[in-house]
This record gives C-alpha cells, sequence and structure tokens, in this order.
C-alpha cells in the first residue's frame, strides 16, 4: 500500500523535494493556455498589476512559513490536497477543451493549494491558505461578469459625478453614461469605470490587512472599504473633471492630465485607507510597528523545501497531473457549419424594404462577431422603421462572445426606463426594453440564439456555450436585437405591433443564416 503521509518513514524527505519538482514541471504542458491567455490580461490597464501579485503571494507565504513550527507533523494527512489537484485538474481540463482559459488559470491556484497541502499536509498547509488565495487578484474576470461590473460602476460613477457637478452650480444633464454640459458632452467609458484602480487598490487592502498587527475585526474593515472607497473616488475624479472642463475646456478630460487625475485618486485612495489603519490602530492601543514589514529570515525560508515529506503523495500528485495531461485534448474543430452569411440577408421581406446600416470600426472591434448583421426596414404602411441587428460568434472563448444589449445602451446616452420578457407568438420568450433618450423612446426586442435555442439570459447563454463546447466543440451564438422609435404622441402598443411585423417576417430567413 502506497504511504501518503500517515507517518513519516526514513529516506522520504530526500525524494520529496525532487517529486515536488517533477510534479512542478509535469503540470506546465496543462496550464499553458491559461498561463497565455493571464499574460495577455496583464497587458491591458485593468489588469496591469499582475506580474507583480505572485511575487507578493510568494512573500507572504514565506512569511508564513517563518512564523510557523519549523518541526514536521508526526502525521500529516495528505488527502486533502490530492482531492483538490483532482478537482483543480478537472477544472483545468474543462477549460482547455472548451476554448476558456479562464477556467485553467482557476485551475491553476487550485492546483498550487493542492500541492502545498500534498507537501505539508493539512494540518499544517491549510495555514498558507491567505496567501495563496491572494493570487486571485492576478486573474482577470469572466467576461460576462467584467461588462455587467463594468457597466454598474460606469452608472454609479457617473450618477454622483453628475450630482457633483450641479453641487459646484454647474448646469448638468445625465444620459446614460453620456454627461452633457451643454458645449461639451463627456461619455463615462469604460476606461472611466474604476477597474483600473479597484482590482491594485482591492490587492493593496488585502496585503495591508494581513499585515495589519492590530484586531481581526479591523482587517476586516480594512479590506471590506477597499472598493467603495475606490468607487466613490473615482465618482469625485468624474464629477471634478466635469467641473474643470466646464471652467477651462476639454482638454482636462484628455491626454496626459486625464490619465494625471486618475493616479492622483489612486495616491488619494491608498492614503486614505494607510490613514483609518493608523487612526484604528492607534484606537486599539496596541504596541509595536502597525505594519508587520519584517523580512528578516525570508530567504532561509527556501531551504526548508529540501526538508519536505510525503514523497509518495507528492508522487501520486505528479501522476493524477501526467494522466490529465495525457487525456488534455482541444475541444474537436466542429464540421463545416452549413449558414449563410449575413452580407446574403435579404434586404426585402415580406413588404418591408432594407438598407444597410454603417458600424464603426472601433465599435466593430469591441463587438468582435464573426459575422454581422445591420439594416434598417421600412413597410409602407408603418409609420417608423425597424432596425435588425445580428452578431454571429463562431466561437465564444477566449474572452470573445455575446453580451447583453444593458451594457452597450448606457454607452449611446440611453437609459432603460423598463426591461422585461415577453413571450413571443413564435413560442419563445424575448427581452423587451423601453429606452429613453431626452425626449426620445424606442422600444427594444432581443434575445440570444444558441445553436437551436433562443434565451434571454446572458448567463444561460455562456452555459450552453460551455456545455456544448465540452460536449460536442461547437460554441457558437448570436445575439439578434430589433429595435423601433415611439414616435411623439405614438402608443407603444402600436410601436410594439410594428416589431411584432418585423420580428414575424425575419425570423425565416434569420433561421437560415444562424444554424442549429
Amino acid at each position: 500500500m502506497a504511504y501518503l503521509g500517515i507517518g513519516n518513514p526514513q529516506g522520504t524527505s530526500r525524494l520529496a523535494p525532487l517529486v515536488l519538482l517533477a510534479a512542478v514541471a509535469v503540470a506546465i504542458p496543462l496550464f499553458l493556455d491559461g498561463l497565455a491567455s493571464l499574460l495577455a490580461a496583464w497587458s491591458t490597464p485593468e489588469y496591469s498589476h499582475g506580474p507583480l501579485i505572485p511575487l507578493i503571494s510568494l512573500f507572504l507565504f514565506l512569511r508564513e512559513m517563518r512564523d510557523r513550527p519549523t518541526t514536521l507533523d508526526p502525521a500529516p494527512d495528505r488527502r486533502p490536497g490530492l482531492a483538490l489537484g483532482g478537482l483543480a485538474l478537472i477544472v483545468t481540463l474543462v477549460g482547455n477543451r472548451t476554448g476558456i482559459p479562464d477556467l485553467a488559470t482557476y485551475g491553476l491556484i487550485l492546483w498550487i493549494m493542492a500541492l502545498v497541502l500534498v507537501a505539508m499536509g493539512w494540518r499544517r498547509g491549510r495555514r498558507h491558505w491567505a496567501s495563496v488565495f491572494h493570487l486571485i487578484f492576478m486573474l482577470p474576470l469572466p467576461q460576462v461578469v467584467f461588462w455587467q461590473v463594468s457597466t454598474l460602476l460606469q452608472t454609479i460613477s457617473a450618477e454622483i459625478g453628475v450630482a457633483l457637478v450641479a453641487a459646484a452650480g454647474v448646469p448638468v444633464l445625465l444620459e446614460g453614461h453620456v454627461i452633457d454640459l451643454g458645449v461639451y458632452k463627456l461619455q463615462v467609458a469604460e476606461a472611466c469605470s474604476g477597474l483600473r484602480y479597484l482590482f491594485p487598490i482591492l490587492s493593496f487592502s488585502y496585503l495591508t490587512a494581513i499585515l495589519y498587527r492590530g484586531p481581526f475585526a479591523h482587517k476586516v474593515v480594512l479590506f471590506a472599504l477597499a472598493a467603495p472607497l475606490a468607487v466613490i473616488l473615482n465618482a469625485v475624479r468624474i464629477g471634478v473633471i466635469g467641473v474643470l472642463v466646464d471652467r477651462y475646456g476639454i482638454g482636462h478630460a484628455e491626454g496626459f492630465l486625464h490619465v494625471f487625475e486618475g493616479w492622483v485618486i489612486f495616491g488619494v485612495c491608498i492614503a486614505l485607507l494607510m490613514g483609518l489603519a493608523r487612526l484604528m490602530w492607534a484606537r486599539a492601543g496596541v504596541e509595536g510597528p502597525m505594519l508587520d514589514l519584517d523580512t528578516d529570515g525570508l530567504v532561509a525560508q527556501a531551504r526548508r523545501v529540501g526538508r519536505l515529506d510525503g514523497a509518495p503523495a507528492l508522487a501520486a500528485l505528479a501522476l493524477l497531473t501526467a494522466g490529465a495531461v495525457a487525456l488534455d485534448r482541444p475541444a474537436p474543430a466542429p464540421e463545416s457549419i452549413a449558414r449563410a452569411p449575413l452580407a446574403t440577408f435579404p434586404l426585402a421581406i415580406d413588404g418591408w424594404e432594407g438598407r444597410r446600416s454603417f458600424i464603426d470600426a472601433e465599435t466593430l472591434r469591441v463587438l468582435a462577431a464573426s459575422d454581422h448583421l445591420a439594416a434598417e426596414y421600412a413597410a409602407p404602411d408603418e409609420a417608423a422603421p425597424v432596425s435588425v441587428f445580428v452578431a454571429w460568434y463562431a466561437r465564444q472563448t477566449n474572452g470573445a462572445g455575446l453580451h447583453s444589449p444593458e451594457v452597450c445602451l448606457p454607452a449611446g446616452g440611453w437609459e432603460i426606463s423598463d426591461l422585461s420578457v415577453k413571450t413571443m407568438p413564435q413560442g419563445f420568450e424575448a427581452n423587451r426594453a423601453l429606452i429613453r433618450k431626452g425626449l426620445d423612446e424606442q422600444l427594444v426586442l432581443y434575445w440570444f440564439e444558441q445553436r437551436g435555442r433562443r434565451m434571454t439570459s446572458d448567463w444561460d447563454a455562456k452555459f450552453w456555450a460551455l456545455r456544448d463546447g465540452l460536449v460536442t466543440g461547437r460554441s457558437d451564438g448570436a445575439l439578434v436585437r430589433f429595435v423601433t422609435a415611439i414616435l411623439p404622441g405614438e402608443e407603444v402598443a402600436v410601436a410594439e405591433a410594428r416589431l411584432m411585423a418585423m420580428v414575424d417576417a425575419a425570423l425565416p430567413p434569420i433561421a437560415a443564416h444562424l444554424p442549429d
């Protein structure tokens, strides 16, 4: 029977470090795609702090080793580590097969924690959860979460910023994420959502909470206040920019000044967090330094790797990992999908006559669709045209894929005044949105097409893309959207009937262009 760490047989510790290195070497091919996507994410402004996170986690890990007993656990239980390692490998295999590298990066962190638990045993290894958990701050958010969080933060920042501008006596109007100052209009874009500051500030507050030598409740407060503080200060930044633009011109919202103002806000946030920590520390009356920044003996902790035990358990994890590498296969290339390109979508449909609409290059870049249709249809007996938009994605992987119009509409200055789910006469459900911008109103119907399924939730769409990518190798899907204006004095029901008529006429040709 293989020894899994219950006891301490002679000679095991000599082999353990070599087996640990072998396990790491075996794991590298399995996590390559995830690591490549991580490096790509770190090149973006939101995650540019990423390369520092592993170094900080290593520092925290060495501190934890220094502060723990150097004696080996006489009866370490390494089974939890092997179980967690198995889970990590499953998550990574799913990510690799479906072409979703984010899953592989999550699996990597789980695998690192499993390695710690196997090498040290459950009793000692679990004490290192804080340093390993810190690695999560280097990971990008899943794309569907990123867009929703970004949109929410844009909305909050814009509303607070406009309130500050109005309080300064400047006439201002907010339409979606567009701040109207009369002469100038400022868009609270994705870059102004505050995510560029939120992620590094969360990491900083987590590190500060660990190093803080005061009561645990103080640590919780320091970490919990980081996010709202970053959001509020970002909103203050937007308000200040609005006032400066009104008084001194648009230059204060562009170029170096715009970037510099962001760094000032970041510095102020850090200063406020440290000031709060200092205040709580003084009230607690604890002697000594506020932060444990002692680095003595950290380098020597690396030598303790040579005293590890549990070579058989580490070998078992290495074998599990090697088995996962052997099973690792990319998603099979789907057979040629029979579909007509959307460029051939008819412009004459049951009495409706259409013309194609122009989409600028930047919007197409953000959209990142494999194929799309943008057209406007009019009928002689209808008072207003209907816009038809279809974005089709051949594969919803590597961050590409569908996201809800709820994300895009505020960027154009539109506000969603009503959002509900409507059962269509054709037997499926669609999202129905009433949107406003100033005195203009529009009615929107949209849904997601996922290989023969129609659904209203982008979360459902992501789930089925993951499931089908794993089972069939296909993750194609589309967003279908119909929009019409509500004319002055026109009843919403009349505009809705116009939309429904266009949907009824367009569904058959859409089915030919979006494969099951």
